[in-house]
Protein backbone atom coordinates (compact mmCIF):
# COMPACT_ATOMS: atom_id res chain seq x y z
CA UNK A 1 0.00 0.00 0.00
CA UNK A 2 1.25 3.51 -0.88
CA UNK A 3 1.83 6.15 1.98
CA UNK A 4 -1.62 8.03 0.72
CA UNK A 5 -4.21 5.14 -0.22
CA UNK A 6 -5.16 4.90 3.50
CA UNK A 7 -5.93 8.78 3.75
CA UNK A 8 -7.74 8.65 0.43
CA UNK A 9 -9.84 5.07 1.16
CA UNK A 10 -10.11 5.46 4.59
CA UNK A 11 -13.16 7.98 5.42
CA UNK A 12 -14.43 8.27 8.82
CA UNK A 13 -17.19 5.62 7.50
CA UNK A 14 -14.83 3.10 6.81
CA UNK A 15 -13.12 3.93 9.96
CA UNK A 16 -15.99 2.74 11.86
CA UNK A 17 -16.37 -0.62 9.33
CA UNK A 18 -12.41 -1.36 10.26
CA UNK A 19 -13.00 -0.73 13.94
CA UNK A 20 -16.11 -2.71 13.83
CA UNK A 21 -14.16 -6.01 12.17
CA UNK A 22 -10.87 -5.40 13.98
CA UNK A 23 -8.71 -3.95 11.42
CA UNK A 24 -8.57 -0.25 12.18
CA UNK A 25 -5.29 0.06 14.07
CA UNK A 26 -3.54 -1.96 11.79
CA UNK A 27 -4.44 0.50 8.99
CA UNK A 28 -3.92 3.81 11.20
CA UNK A 29 -0.69 2.82 11.27
CA UNK A 30 -0.06 2.45 7.65
CA UNK A 31 -2.68 5.79 6.77
CA UNK A 32 -0.34 7.54 9.08
CA UNK A 33 2.10 7.24 6.93
CA UNK A 34 1.11 9.45 4.27
CA UNK A 35 -0.40 12.40 6.72
CA UNK A 36 1.08 15.98 5.81
CA UNK A 37 2.33 14.22 2.36
CA UNK A 38 1.78 16.81 -0.72
CA UNK A 39 2.51 14.94 -3.76
CA UNK A 40 1.19 11.71 -4.79
CA UNK A 41 2.78 8.51 -4.09
CA UNK A 42 5.10 7.99 -7.28
CA UNK A 43 5.00 4.36 -9.10
CA UNK A 44 7.72 2.17 -8.82
CA UNK A 45 9.24 0.28 -11.70
CA UNK A 46 6.83 -3.14 -10.13
CA UNK A 47 3.79 -1.00 -11.23
CA UNK A 48 5.00 1.18 -14.03
CA UNK A 49 5.65 -2.50 -15.74
CA UNK A 50 2.37 -3.79 -14.59
CA UNK A 51 0.52 -0.96 -16.39
CA UNK A 52 2.70 -0.36 -19.51
CA UNK A 53 1.91 -4.61 -19.94
CA UNK A 54 -1.97 -4.55 -19.03
CA UNK A 55 -4.23 -5.04 -22.34
CA UNK A 56 -7.37 -3.43 -20.23
CA UNK A 57 -8.25 -1.96 -17.02
CA UNK A 58 -11.49 -0.64 -15.39
CA UNK A 59 -11.76 2.95 -14.80
CA UNK A 60 -14.31 4.66 -12.56
CA UNK A 61 -15.63 8.22 -12.48
CA UNK A 62 -18.70 10.32 -10.79
CA UNK A 63 -20.91 11.96 -11.88
CA UNK A 64 -21.96 16.01 -10.92
CA UNK A 65 -25.07 14.08 -9.38
CA UNK A 66 -22.44 11.54 -7.44
CA UNK A 67 -23.48 8.27 -9.15
CA UNK A 68 -20.39 6.24 -10.29
CA UNK A 69 -19.42 4.97 -13.31
CA UNK A 70 -17.41 2.05 -14.47
CA UNK A 71 -15.79 1.81 -17.67
CA UNK A 72 -14.25 -1.28 -19.10
CA UNK A 73 -10.82 0.34 -20.95
CA UNK A 74 -8.87 -1.69 -23.45
CA UNK A 75 -6.04 -2.15 -25.90
CA UNK A 76 -3.57 -4.16 -27.03
CA UNK A 77 -0.64 -4.70 -24.42
CA UNK A 78 1.28 -2.03 -24.03
CA UNK A 79 -1.25 0.82 -24.37
CA UNK A 80 -1.00 2.63 -21.15
CA UNK A 81 2.01 5.02 -20.97
CA UNK A 82 2.78 4.87 -17.23
CA UNK A 83 5.93 6.69 -15.15
CA UNK A 84 6.62 7.88 -11.83
CA UNK A 85 3.40 10.24 -11.49
CA UNK A 86 1.12 9.47 -14.65
CA UNK A 87 -0.74 7.47 -16.44
CA UNK A 88 -1.88 7.80 -20.42
CA UNK A 89 -3.75 6.44 -23.15
CA UNK A 90 -5.01 7.51 -26.53
CA UNK A 91 -8.57 6.98 -26.46
CA UNK A 92 -9.91 6.32 -29.70
CA UNK A 93 -13.51 6.79 -31.19
CA UNK A 94 -16.28 4.47 -29.27
CA UNK A 95 -19.71 4.77 -28.59
CA UNK A 96 -20.09 8.40 -28.59
CA UNK A 97 -21.73 8.59 -25.08
CA UNK A 98 -19.12 10.29 -23.43
CA UNK A 99 -19.41 9.66 -19.75
CA UNK A 100 -16.07 8.84 -18.51
CA UNK A 101 -14.64 12.20 -20.05
CA UNK A 102 -18.18 14.51 -19.01
CA UNK A 103 -17.72 12.67 -15.94
CA UNK A 104 -14.04 13.89 -15.69
CA UNK A 105 -14.82 17.51 -16.64
CA UNK A 106 -17.33 17.65 -13.20
CA UNK A 107 -14.87 15.78 -11.13
CA UNK A 108 -11.18 14.97 -11.88
CA UNK A 109 -10.93 12.09 -9.38
CA UNK A 110 -10.68 8.65 -10.61
CA UNK A 111 -9.78 5.25 -9.84
CA UNK A 112 -8.44 2.17 -11.86
CA UNK A 113 -8.15 -1.70 -10.82
CA UNK A 114 -5.83 -3.15 -13.13
CA UNK A 115 -6.04 -7.33 -13.90
CA UNK A 116 -3.34 -9.98 -14.28
CA UNK A 117 -5.67 -12.72 -14.09
CA UNK A 118 -2.81 -15.10 -15.27
CA UNK A 119 -0.60 -14.67 -12.06
CA UNK A 120 -3.86 -13.51 -10.26
CA UNK A 121 -2.70 -9.66 -9.52
CA UNK A 122 -4.85 -6.74 -8.71
CA UNK A 123 -3.35 -3.22 -8.81
CA UNK A 124 -5.66 -0.16 -7.39
CA UNK A 125 -4.91 3.28 -8.17
CA UNK A 126 -6.38 7.08 -7.27
CA UNK A 127 -5.82 9.99 -8.63
CA UNK A 128 -6.75 13.24 -10.85
CA UNK A 129 -7.52 13.09 -14.65
CA UNK A 130 -7.55 15.42 -17.21
CA UNK A 131 -8.12 15.09 -21.15
CA UNK A 132 -5.83 16.52 -24.04
CA UNK A 133 -7.55 16.81 -27.12
CA UNK A 134 -6.35 16.42 -30.46
CA UNK A 135 -6.76 20.36 -31.48
CA UNK A 136 -4.88 21.14 -28.18
CA UNK A 137 -1.80 19.35 -28.27
CA UNK A 138 -2.04 16.82 -31.70
CA UNK A 139 1.71 15.57 -31.62
CA UNK A 140 1.01 14.38 -27.22
CA UNK A 141 -2.20 12.86 -28.52
CA UNK A 142 -1.16 10.81 -31.27
CA UNK A 143 1.81 9.91 -29.66
CA UNK A 144 0.40 7.95 -27.55
CA UNK A 145 -1.00 5.74 -30.64
CA UNK A 146 0.08 2.46 -30.08
CA UNK A 147 1.33 0.91 -33.24
CA UNK A 148 -0.64 -1.79 -33.72
CA UNK A 149 -3.94 0.70 -34.00
CA UNK A 150 -2.99 3.01 -37.02
CA UNK A 151 -6.83 2.88 -38.28
CA UNK A 152 -8.64 3.68 -35.15
CA UNK A 153 -9.46 7.28 -34.75
CA UNK A 154 -7.94 9.04 -32.06
CA UNK A 155 -10.09 11.21 -30.84
CA UNK A 156 -7.92 12.43 -26.94
CA UNK A 157 -5.70 11.56 -24.09
CA UNK A 158 -6.45 10.66 -21.45
CA UNK A 159 -3.73 11.68 -18.19
CA UNK A 160 -4.15 10.75 -14.64
CA UNK A 161 -1.57 12.16 -12.26
CA UNK A 162 -0.93 9.15 -9.65
CA UNK A 163 -2.33 10.09 -6.21
CA UNK A 164 -1.78 6.68 -4.11
CA UNK A 165 -1.96 3.10 -4.90
CA UNK A 166 -2.32 -0.26 -3.86
CA UNK A 167 -1.84 -3.81 -4.45
CA UNK A 168 -4.71 -6.16 -3.45
CA UNK A 169 -4.48 -9.92 -2.14
CA UNK A 170 -4.64 -12.37 -4.74
CA UNK A 171 -7.53 -14.05 -2.89
CA UNK A 172 -10.65 -14.43 -4.67
CA UNK A 173 -8.74 -13.66 -8.20
CA UNK A 174 -9.78 -16.65 -10.50
CA UNK A 175 -7.33 -17.13 -13.11
CA UNK A 176 -8.23 -16.20 -16.64
CA UNK A 177 -6.27 -16.63 -19.71
CA UNK A 178 -6.68 -15.06 -23.18
CA UNK A 179 -6.64 -16.91 -26.49
CA UNK A 180 -3.11 -16.50 -27.41
CA UNK A 181 -2.35 -16.82 -23.56
CA UNK A 182 -4.09 -20.52 -23.80
CA UNK A 183 -1.78 -21.21 -27.34
CA UNK A 184 0.96 -20.26 -25.35
CA UNK A 185 0.67 -23.08 -22.39
CA UNK A 186 -0.98 -26.16 -24.89
CA UNK A 187 0.86 -25.07 -27.74
CA UNK A 188 -2.16 -25.13 -29.76
CA UNK A 189 -4.30 -23.02 -31.93
CA UNK A 190 -7.93 -22.15 -29.13
CA UNK A 191 -10.91 -21.58 -31.49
Amino acid sequence: MSKQYGCIAFTDTVDAEQQAYGSAEFYRRMTSRGHGLIAGDPLGAREQAFFATRDSFYLATVSETGWPYVQFRGGPPGFVRADEHTLSWADYRGNLQHVSTGNIRADERVSIIAMDYPSRSRLKLFGRAHVVRVEDDEGFVEGLRHPDETDAVVERAIVITVSAFDWNCPQHITPRYTASEIENISGHKAE
